[in-house]
């Protein structure tokens, strides 16, 4: 029979193996849990690196909105809140009461839209152009267009009122999207010769071998694959010209302006400014760009890398 005290020794050997083992684990299986801890502290830092510029990025437009939500007589209150305690509408309901301001988002929707499609049919033929045709003077010309990206655009604006002036189109819907076009221009062509970059020719020489003019190839052949690089580009310029100012408000006029030199002729006074109401109009602004962006986002991630891999 076994005594009580051939137990309580083949118990205290057994704790001491458990423990011998726990104190001097296998060498694999110590480096696999360092592993482990590692990447489990390598994702909290990844994760609260993401937290910390998420709210760096997206704290300004919280404030744009609270700021917008906040009365006039509680928009300067110290300490300010970070949740508006009498929240209100009114500064958005004053924006889509007040004609001018409609009139300016009208005209910067028609500006933009013009400056997109007029920036695409032109960029298009100088890319293709660029891109699949070998004459002599192309290589200069390239550069040429990309070298006008150097110069500052506000130089040019006394030469362009002064041309403009005499020409009759000062204060013109025609003037201000030939000069938001001719700025946007460069990079829209340089898009669009990096997105043909990647067409294979042998397409192009199949639907010549078929008989088809070069004017049906590029319509029925490139045009669908370089899909990604016109989204791309038509998102850019129409983006350039709804957001520029110095342009607009030199050569549009009381007119035909757009809403970026509207807002501030509106809301910023010599002596008092209006930041709730100015807020509300901006968030209304920013929402069909914000929208435009959303949608297309993958169409313009991949212009953007176009010309990255070729054939």
């Amino acid at each position: 029979m076994t005594s009580a005290a051939d137990v309580g020794v083949r118990d205290t050997r057994a704790a001491r193996d458990v423990r011998e083992a726990h104190a001097s684990p296998d060498p694999a299986a110590r480096h696999g849990r360092r592993r482990r801890r590692d990447q489990r502290r390598q994702r909290l830092a990844a994760w609260a690196a993401i937290i910390v510029l998420g709210l760096f990025g997206l704290f300004p437009i919280y404030w744009m909105l609270v700021t917008a939500l906040t009365p006039n007589e509680l928009a300067f209150q110290f300490p300010p809140q970070l949740v508006p305690s009498e929240p209100t509408l009114s500064h958005f309901v004053d924006f889509f009461d007040d004609p001018t301001l409609l009139r300016f988002l009208f005209n910067s929707a028609l500006v933009a839209t013009l400056t997109a499609v007029l920036t695409l049919a032109v960029a298009t033929l100088m890319g293709y152009s660029f891109s699949k045709f070998r004459y002599r003077g192309r290589a200069s010309l390239m550069y040429l267009v990309l070298s006008s990206q150097m110069f500052p655009h506000a130089l040019l604006l006394i030469t362009l009122f002064m041309m403009y002036s005499s020409l009759g189109l000062l204060y013109t819907y025609a003037g201000v999207v030939l000069s938001f076009s001719a700025f946007t221009l460069p990079l829209c062509v340089w898009i669009m010769k990096s997105f043909f970059d990647t067409v294979p020719d042998s397409l192009l020489e199949a639907g010549a071998l078929d008989g088809a003019p070069r004017w049906r190839i590029l319509i029925s052949i490139v045009l669908p694959l370089a899909k990604p690089g016109l989204l791309a580009a038509g998102l850019f310029a129409f983006v350039r010209g709804w957001n520029d100012f110095i342009f607009a408000l030199t050569l549009a006029g009381p007119e035909k302006m757009t809403l970026p030199p509207g807002l501030v002729n509106t809301y910023l006074g010599e002596f008092q400014t209006s930041w709730p109401a100015l807020m509300a109009a901006s968030l209304v602004v920013s929402l069909p760009v914000v929208v435009v962006f959303i949608s297309l986002q993958r169409y313009l991630v991949g212009g953007m890398v176009a010309g990255s891999v070729r054939e």
